[in-house]
């Protein structure tokens, strides 16, 4: 696009894919309101590194997570959706139409609906990727399933970590807590359930130094060092969750729309709007509570359902 070329302006732009932008881009279309999709820069959200789905329904013999989300980017481009592999770097909402700027080039729309979702935090050891969906997993509501009668593990210490730790309880044989202090971060009501449990065990003051797999290519150890200085140890286990927090994909957005103070989009009560007319905000991106596929795509829902009536409010 030349710098004299003016950007067509697009109805609605969805930023991100995923559940929530797959489905808001759905409904758009199905109103004729066919949007222009950026899936960003892991096209599908975190499902594209979840092995099996089984809580997502419809499908009860479960579904890889690449494959649900393949389904939800054709049954969008059925109905019209313009969907591109390119990753937003800012947007501009002091401008009507609002600009959005996507590997360089200049996008308008009259509306916009965020759906870049969260990214879990994780230790950044190079073997991470190699036990994703084998073992390594930042979501016990997604896999706690798979590890019934085994024993796992959940590394950190505030209450994310113990909700997860007692959440496994119902499937695991165990459950050691790997925290790199001496003494939980959580609040207390948590922490007491947790250090009263009788099948959580805690491994103080340690670290996790390396994941080690077995022949089959699925997890199988933890090698964990102490942070007081003593002898790394070795802890068995065939699961080992992630729990020290999410970073919500909102850094694009320079602040232009109010969050709370773990940065997640804040949007009005029962709604999917935010604090700027015609932006509205969906999936893991506002939601720090249940951080599921099936919520994920409620929220899309709504957005696309709520973008569809302002724009005809105003005649756009």
């Amino acid at each position: 696009m030349s710098a004299t070329t003016t950007p067509k302006i697009h109805r609605a732009i969805v930023i991100g894919s995923g559940p929530a932008g797959y489905t808001a881009a759905l409904y758009l279309s199905r109103a004729n309101i066919p949007p222009l999709v950026f899936e960003g820069a892991q096209p599908g959200g975190q499902l594209t590194i979840t092995t099996e789905v089984e809580n997502f329904p419809g499908f009860p013999e479960g579904i890889q997570g690449p494959e649900l989300t393949d389904r939800f980017r054709e049954q969008a481009k059925r109905f019209g959706a313009e969907i591109v592999g390119r990753t937003v770097s800012s947007v501009d909402l002091s401008t009507r139409p609002f600009r959005v700027v996507a590997d360089g080039e200049d996008y308008l729309a009259h509306a916009l609906v965020i759906a870049t979702g969260s990214s879990a935090r994780w230790l950044g050891l190079p073997e991470e990727e190699q036990f994703h969906g084998k073992g390594l997993s930042a979501c016990a509501t997604c896999d706690g399933f798979f590890f019934r009668g085994q024993e796992i593990a959940v590394v950190g210490g505030g209450d994310t970590a113990l909700e997860e730790a007692i959440f496994l309880t119902n499937f695991a044989a165990k459950v050691t807590v790997v925290h790199r202090r001496d003494e939980l971060r959580g609040s207390k009501i948590m922490a007491d359930r947790a250090l009263q449990h009788p099948k959580i065990a805690f491994a103080w003051n340690s670290t996790v130094k390396r994941m080690v797999g077995g022949e089959n290519g699925l997890l199988q150890k933890l090698v964990l060092t102490d942070t007081k200085g003593g002898p790394d140890d070795e802890l068995a286990v065939t699961g080992c969750f992630i729990a020290i927090g999410h970073i919500p994909n909102a850094g694009f957005l320079a602040g232009q729309l109010p969050t709370d103070a773990q940065g997640y989009l804040i949007t009005k009560p029962d709604v999917t709007a935010t604090g700027v007319e015609g932006v509205w905000a969906c999936g893991d991106v506002q939601d720090h509570v249940y951080r599921q596929a099936i919520t994920a795509a409620g929220s899309g829902c709504m957005a696309a359902i709520e973008c569809e009536r302002w724009l005809g409010e105003h005649g756009l």
